[in-house]
């Protein structure tokens, strides 16, 4: 019996080191193009909400304060920031770029990565008509952004109050983050 056991351990344990390695290959063979796409989809992002002609420069800041904004990135042509967080969702975590002008106003959010719930929360990231005017609601809003049902102007999404919360509040976050740069 302990044969048989043997065996079979060492049959699973061969498997097992194919199965590793043959991942390791494809890791490996798509890491660059994985890398170059990641950050064709930020740059895309950046200048959605912040068209800048001469790019973006990484400013440092204060982690500790905003722990939940990944990045900021002042525009080149000197008219506002990009900021780039990763916060809670309903389902998992967003990755948003928040463009905010010299004003302190929001000039515009894209959402880069999300994990939401197709037809719900998902929709604040879609092409959609209600996507698209759910971001479009973020224009011209300053640190007091909140949703209608806490006293502001943001509509939230039909069934992704999570999600419209936690955009909205990310876009807060973004704004106060950029003020705190002085």
């Amino acid at each position: 019996m302990n044969n048989k056991v043997t065996k079979l351990a060492l049959v699973l344990l061969l498997i097992c080191a194919v199965t590793a390695g043959i991942l390791g290959v494809v890791n490996a063979l798509t890491f660059e193009q994985i890398a170059y796409n990641k950050m064709m989809k930020q740059i895309s992002a950046f200048s959605a909400v912040l068209p800048s002609e001469s790019g973006y420069t990484e400013v440092p800041f204060d982690g500790r304060a905003f722990p939940t904004v990944d990045s900021i990135n002042q525009s080149n042509d000197g008219n506002g920031y990009v900021v780039t967080s990763t916060f809670s969702g309903a389902q998992g975590n967003i990755t948003m770029a928040c463009g905010v002008d010299n004003e302190l106003k929001c000039t515009g959010i894209s959402i880069i990565e999300h994990k939401e719930t197709s037809g719900l929360g998902a929709v604040a990231a879609s092409t959609s008509n209600k996507g698209v005017a759910f971001r479009e609601q973020f224009i011209g809003q300053g640190a007091d952004i909140a949703l209608t049902k806490a006293g502001g102007t943001i509509d939230a999404l039909a069934g992704a109050t999570i999600t419209s919360t936690a955009v909205t509040n990310a876009t807060a976050t973004s704004i106060a983050a950029v003020a705190a740069l002085g």
